[in-house]
């Protein structure tokens, strides 16, 4: 299901509890993986193709982080307002299901868990969203629950004449 309302003019109204927004892909190059591991994550399975054969996995994959970082940029571009975030007091669950390797398309499915308008701070609320990393075929990679602390719209300007 769509957002009403475009990215650039979304507010806490616009989340709407039980919605599901599906979105984005994002590719991912084995050069990514293994610069992204050398910096972040060095395991062998992350960095270097011919001992990630040998490994558990039995090639290259992306370090979890690099998946998360992925998600990040695809909730950023498609689902978090670009007017109305106030930041995040964090997440829960994070969940790296399977392993994204190079030539994955990765895209996004957000549910709306919860809005809950604050009780201290009446131009805010705070939306926990269930967050699904998916593949190419389908096969979900990632799960995360996110809260993100969004504005309430403003009210609207009355027309003076």
């Amino acid at each position: 299901m769509p957002f009403l309302r475009p990215i650039s003019n979304r507010y806490f109204e616009d989340y709407v509890e039980g919605d599901v927004h599906s979105f984005g892909t994002i590719g991912v190059g084995a050069d990514e993986i293994v610069a992204f591991a050398k910096q972040f994550d060095p395991q062998t399975f992350h960095t270097d193709p011919e001992a990630a054969k040998r490994s558990p996995f039995g090639g290259l994959i992306a370090s979890g982080w690099h998946t998360a970082g992925l998600m990040t940029r695809l909730f950023m571009d498609h689902y978090l307002s670009k007017v109305a975030s106030l930041g995040s007091p964090g997440g829960d669950e994070l969940r790296w299901a399977k392993p994204v390797r190079p030539g994955d398309i990765l895209s996004l499915r957000v549910t709306v868990l919860k809005a809950v308008p604050s009780k201290s701070k009446p131009d805010r609320g705070a939306v926990t969203s269930f967050v699904e990393v998916i593949n190419q075929d389908s096969e979900v990679v990632m799960t995360f629950k996110v809260v993100n602390i969004i504005a309430k719209r403003p009210p609207a300007r009355s027309q003076e004449t």
